[in-house]
């Protein structure tokens, strides 16, 4: 008997919908000597960071970075323009929105959390397939006369469910209702990825972090702040100190913070901004939207349903697959790994074990999507899983047919 091999040889196919790859660009930037962070070198470091995530979320308006994961980013927006006991008005689209709805409670706020009633014919919740409902948030702000919602909180690019929300839609309807609550919006997974425009759009507080579409490791998060919840900020009597927007904007003029940064994290941040600022965002937005549509296609092809139930708001960064009743989706994805190492994001919440997710973002290529997809369809036929076609080969197709957009 031949033992398995224990040590794989290659790279680990990283497909789940981040952290994702690290491009080895990156790498060698963060692997540079470390500097001193009161220093005017790094002086020159911070300030060309905060410049290029300013383009990259499109505001001309502060972004704050932080030496925090994506839930820090969380907590600060609300810290920052929250009272104890304010009412904030949220949408169930999956289960980060879910975690940020309970993150808010345990601050001593008072979440509201809308939802579209039911299952449909997955067993599904139907929130969990569908983006953000603007005509829901309009109806309820119209109801609230006297504007006791101070805040609507929403995700722009569920991750646990590959729905990408119309974001500019909730601002009409909070424009429409003549409502004075702020827009935040989490774009975690959506930023450099998936069109986002913070200024455009009229959003208040976008949080964002570095794992995602920026090719980062974990380990930087950000807010971007409009005038309005600077303003805002300055009566909010939520407690903070570390989160706190004023003293880091402050020292941000001179390229600088009021405590020790992620030097060399920054440094790759730094590394990242060009990568992405030399293509362009809307080549990367092609390129994103162009991957998820192959995918999709390889989905279609095996027929299966993909979590997103409204073809308007595909995720451009993954899709979620619903796999047959019966499936175990977790047992389907430690199969794959084992055999194939490879490595496909699980079904979160509400959807653990009914769905697994295939990240399409950030370092990747047509290539890097074939792999994963073949992966996956040896999967299906190990694991006996029933395919109406060749997914491998709707996509092969797709990608062969549909030439990518480069820049200019």
């Amino acid at each position: 008997m031949i033992a398995l091999d224990n040590h794989p040889s290659g790279r680990h196919f990283l497909q789940i919908p981040g952290p994702s790859p690290v491009p080895d660009r990156i790498l060698r930037a963060i692997s540079l000597p470390t500097i001193d962070h009161r220093g005017p070198e790094f002086a020159t470091l911070g300030k060309k960071v905060i410049s290029g995530l300013q383009q990259v979320f499109q505001t001309r308006h502060p972004v704050v970075v932080y030496p925090a994961s994506g839930t820090g980013a969380w907590e600060a927006a609300l810290v920052n323009v929250m009272s104890p006991g304010d009412h904030v008005l949220m949408f169930e689209t999956g289960h980060f929105a879910t975690l940020w709805q309970k993150m808010a409670r345990r601050l001593g706020l008072e979440p509201e959390f809308l939802a579209l009633e039911g299952s449909d014919e997955t067993g599904l919740p139907r929130s969990w397939r569908h983006g953000v409902q603007a005509d829901l948030i309009e109806q309820r702000l119209r109801q609230d006369t006297t504007h006791h919602i101070k805040a609507v909180c929403v995700v722009h690019n569920e991750t646990s469910t590959g729905v990408t929300s119309d974001i500019a839609s909730v601002r009409r309807a909070i424009d429409a209702a003549g409502h004075p609550a702020l827009l935040m919006v989490d774009t975690i997974s959506g930023l450099a990825s998936a069109d986002y425009r913070h200024d455009e759009w009229g959003v208040d507080v976008t949080i964002s972090g570095s794992q995602k579409g920026l090719m980062l490791p974990p380990g930087i998060s950000f807010n971007a702040v409009s005038p309005k919840a600077l303003e805002v900020a300055k009566t909010a009597r939520l407690p903070k100190a570390f989160w706190a927007w004023d003293e880091i904007i402050e020292m941000n003029a001179g390229g600088y913070w009021p405590y020790t940064p992620s030097t060399n994290l920054l440094y790759g941040l730094s590394e990242a901004l060009d990568m992405v600022l030399e293509q362009g965002l809307p080549v990367i937005f092609a390129r994103h939207q162009r991957w998820g549509r192959g995918v999709r296609a390889a989905v279609q092809a095996w027929g299966l349903p993909t979590q997103c139930a409204d073809e308007r708001v595909h995720s451009p960064v993954l899709t979620g697959v619903i796999t047959p009743a019966g499936v175990d989706a977790d047992a389907l994805r430690r199969l794959i790994h084992q055999r194939f190492d490879l490595s496909l994001g699980a079904g979160l919440g509400k959807l653990k074990g009914r769905m697994f997710r295939i990240g399409h973002l950030g370092d990747c290529n047509d290539l890097t999507l074939m792999a994963a997809l073949t992966g996956v369809e040896m999967g299906f036929k190990l694991a006996g899983v029933p395919m109406a076609a060749s997914g491998v080969a709707a996509a092969m197709a797709y990608f062969a047919e549909t030439p990518a957009v480069h820049a200019a």
